[in-house]
């Protein structure tokens, strides 16, 4: 072999971006391979792989490894057909012969040599992805490299020039460093791709957005693609599927759209999925397209739902000052009250229901009375019991009145409380979700022990029913209140947008339940377009198209500019602590009351035999 090829190699290498090893996998003599290995050695690590020419054996660091291949070896057309799809993902491979690259021969010429390879490399799958390189040989001092390819399996090579080697200088003469841009156009190649569409209606308004709220995500992609496509110089065809795709567990495929891409029947999933672990064996996730999600939209309960709004107007140090306060200003009347009952009265106040008695039971219950804003029957006959006793009423009346102030606020705020996914399945909100495959897959698989509580208690009925509803049907219950609604949240705040009065639109709260991140765009598995698809959606990203349909179908959050909602008349659960108190204090007054009853009745008897027994020994 010509003893400049080695040199041309490294220069290669150099061009390239210096991968860290190259393997010969040739049946050269070891001369031949310490030439290579010397010129090489300085920069790389060289291998020879002679053993395995025959059948490829995938290298560990495989993106960093440049491959070398000789056809005039035996085994070397094997070698490739068994690469396979590796042929145009991951490896650079430098095919070469080196029966042309030996000493000079002049009636070979560079057509001939380039006619030999497209030839015996027509049946393999070089697509567009592939970093093929020859090395052609026009004078003994004069090397071209060239680079093959093929858009599609069926097509002919195409032959791109890569660098000239003359006489000891390498030039680089690409059109671009980056090989995914230089054949960005596959020159109106047709590629396939499949679409989720729930709502046979939806094929007729994919462009002219009508009826948003109807599988968004698929009209938002349809147009994605269709400008994607156009970028890359291709032309599409769609198949129309009615679900993403699952697996089957007994037969182990998948159907949908993900059994389109998997079985290679589609090149692109025009309807973004989200990302799941057991998908990524047999699809590829290329880029996030739309932002949305689906959560559990709600509006906001009344506080009195999930606190009790008759001890929130203090904080919990006003309260303690409060009993205090009770306590205190009862035991100084009593001190009062014990010295002025000293000093001499006459038997018309001792027989006056109305002056205040020097025992503490009387003093509690006349201040207790007065925090209660209910006044006293008796009142104290000094000056300065009096004056406690004024004292003890102002104040109590401010924070009466502070108290009452707060609870009719109280009263009107919503609750902010349920803000996590145990606090909704613990609340008494009622749930539902939006009857979409996917939301059904989700919620009947989910294994976390709080999601599949909420499944279990909430959305699955005793009946044996589930909570799987229409969207318009859902929307209206979060209306009504005390509802919370699984859906998509553009879709579902764009028919309550259109639905609801502007103070409906406050209060509303999400909490998520699905534990993915937003949808991807997908494509099939090792695709040689993946750089293209990657680059193209990049492409529209950046240059707003991407947010310009998002923002045109997706519906945002509504604005609460209702003046925080209507009056909300008090209910029977806004007074449910008050109405327990009552009832508990109606059953402790009873049970006291028979307790008393019994004692009495014990008390006489024990009484009448205490007499039976004087008569008798008397």
């Amino acid at each position: 072999m010509d003893s400049a090829i080695p040199v041309v190699l490294f220069d290669l290498l150099g061009a390239i971006g210096n991968p860290l090893k190259v393997t010969f996998m040739t049946c050269w003599e070891p001369m031949e391979k310490i030439r290579f290995h010397n010129v090489l050695n300085e920069r790389y690590i060289t291998t020879f792989a002679d053993d395995h020419i025959s059948q490829f054996v995938e290298d560990i660091n495989d993106h960093q490894t440049f491959l070398v291949v000789d056809l005039n070896c035996s085994g070397s057309t094997e070698l490739l057909r068994s690469a396979k799809q590796l042929l145009y993902m991951k490896y650079r491979w430098m095919i070469l012969n080196s029966a042309f690259l030996g000493d000079w021969n002049s009636s070979v010429t560079k057509d001939e040599q380039l006619e030999f390879y497209s030839t015996e490399l027509k049946s393999l799958p070089l697509l567009v992805s592939s970093e093929i390189f020859i090395i052609i040989k026009a004078s003994p001092t004069y090397f071209e490299v060239k680079q093959l390819y093929k858009i599609y399996e069926q097509e002919s090579l195409s032959v791109e020039d890569f660098g000239i080697w003359d006489s000891g200088t390498f030039r680089d003469v690409r059109l671009g460093k980056v090989t995914s841009i230089r054949r960005l156009n596959l020159n109106g190649h047709t590629l396939k791709a499949s679409m989720v569409v729930t709502d046979p209606e939806t094929l007729n308004h994919l462009e002219d957005y009508k009826d948003k709220h109807i599988d968004t995500i698929t009209k938002v992609n349809f147009i994605l693609t269709n400008a994607l496509v156009q970028y890359m110089g291709a032309v599409v065809n769609y198949s129309v599927v009615s679900t993403w795709g699952y697996l089957n567990t007994s037969s182990g495929e998948w159907s949908g759209m993900i059994g389109e891409l998997s079985s290679r029947t589609a090149d692109l999933g025009a309807s973004p999925l989200f990302f799941t672990t057991d998908r990524i064996a047999v699809i590829e996730y290329v880029a996030m397209t739309s932002a949305t999600r689906s959560k559990f939209i709600f509006r906001s309960p009344k506080l009195s739902y999930t606190e009790n709004v008759f001890l929130l107007p203090f904080d919990d140090f006003v309260w303690l000052c409060i009993v205090v306060i009770i306590f205190l200003a009862s035991g100084l009347l009593v001190i009062t009250a014990l010295a002025e009952w000293r000093f001499p009265h006459s038997a018309a106040d001792s027989n006056d229901p109305s002056l205040l008695q020097p025992n503490f039971r009387d003093s509690l219950m006349m201040i207790y009375g007065a925090t209660c804003q209910q006044g006293s029957s008796t009142v104290p006959k000094s000056i300065a019991a009096r004056s406690i006793t004024f004292i003890s009423f102002v104040i109590l009346m401010f924070l009466y009145v502070c108290y009452s102030a707060n609870i009719v606020a109280l009263l009107q705020s919503p609750s902010t409380k349920i803000q996590s996914l145990d606090d909704l399945l613990m609340s008494r909100l009622k749930l539902g979700v939006h009857d979409t495959v996917f939301n059904r897959y989700y919620f009947t698989h989910t294994t976390e022990r709080t999601r599949k509580a909420i499944y279990e208690r909430k959305i699955l009925q005793p009946d044996g029913s589930e909570s799987f509803i229409e969207l318009e049907d859902g929307i209206d219950r979060i209306r009504q209140g005390l509802y919370a609604f699984h859906v998509e949240q553009g879709v579902g705040y764009k028919v309550m947008s259109e639905t609801y009065q502007e103070d409906e639109k406050c209060g509303i709260q999400e909490i998520q339940y699905l534990q993915v991140i937003d949808p991807y765009y997908a494509i099939q598995k090792n695709s040689s377009f993946k750089e293209h698809v990657k680059i193209g959606l990049f492409r529209l990203n950046e240059h707003g198209i991407q947010h310009r349909e998002n923002t045109n179908l997706y519906t945002k959050k509504p604005r609460c500019t209702g003046g925080g909602g209507k009056f909300v008349p008090v209910s029977l659960v806004d007074i449910e602590p008050a109405l327990l108190a009552m009832v508990w204090g109606g059953g402790f007054t009873a049970a006291v009351f028979v307790i008393e009853s019994i004692w009495w009745k014990a008390w006489q008897i024990f009484q009448d035999w205490k007499r039976s027994r004087v008569v008798k020994f008397a």
